[in-house]
């Protein structure tokens, strides 16, 4: 599996941190986490970790967390973030050949990290290798059927199919919850500094002027599927 530049965050991480804080300001994303697939005392990885965002999240709560991030100036970020926590170690390298062994995770959490679906096999290969029996992989997306956003992505990404992605996690044994949130950002310049880096200008002018307020309503997808105990 080839890597796929992620030109939001590796450009602009100073703004994608503002978008991190902004996401799923209901809480609901994260609490349809929490009840699909535990962390409690148990061992996480974060595959695609980014600079870092989440893992201290996991970290109140889990044994363990290790991220996992393929580009170097975000593994500097996210390791700076997570110092002094005795727990949280992130590391470089890619999901289809991650440094862990086989069975030694409970968690596996990858945000916006499979996409499009097809083309990541590798990827679940690898999570499933590590991945403890009984344990979860919890892949979340953005749910491109959800209007207004959904619709703004799929202009600029017009040959992106989301049926196909659904479909594709659906026949490799996920389920599918979709989890309805808010974007919620402090003022306008956050909100249309973090629409500018996700969208291209034509759609990021349009999704401006189409948003009056602080708050966006965005749809997310998670799927989740368990390791079966032999």
């Amino acid at each position: 599996m080839s890597l796929v530049p992620s030109p939001n965050i590796w450009r602009w991480p100073g703004i994608y941190e503002i978008e991190n804080r902004a996401q799923d300001a209901t809480g609901a994303l994260w609490a349809a986490l929490e009840r699909s697939c535990p962390w409690d005392g148990r061992d996480v990885l974060d595959v695609g970790c980014g600079d870092g965002f989440h893992l201290p999240l996991f970290a109140l709560r889990a044994r363990s967390v290790v991220g996992v991030e393929p580009h170097p100036p975000l593994v500097v970020r996210a390791r700076r973030r997570v110092a002094g926590m005795p727990n949280v170690s992130v590391v470089a390298a890619g999901a289809a050949d991650l440094p862990l062994p086989d069975a030694s995770v409970d968690v596996v959490h990858a945000r916006t990290a499979y996409f499009f679906g097809p083309g990541c096999e590798p990827g679940l290969a690898e999570a499933q290798r590590v991945l403890r029996p009984g344990g979860a992989i919890a892949i979340v997306d953005l749910d491109a059927t959800v209007a207004p956003y959904g619709d703004w992505m799929r202009a600029d990404a017009p040959r992106y199919n989301p049926v196909v992605a659904e479909r594709f996690f659906a026949v490799a044994g996920f389920s599918l919850l979709r989890v309805p949130t808010v974007w919620r950002f402090a003022d306008r310049t956050a909100l249309e500094d973090v629409l500018r880096i996700e969208l291209s200008a034509a759609t990021a002018a349009r999704a401006i002027t189409a948003t009056p307020g602080l708050e966006l309503p965005v749809g997310y997808r998670l799927h989740v599927r368990r390791k079966a105990v032999r």
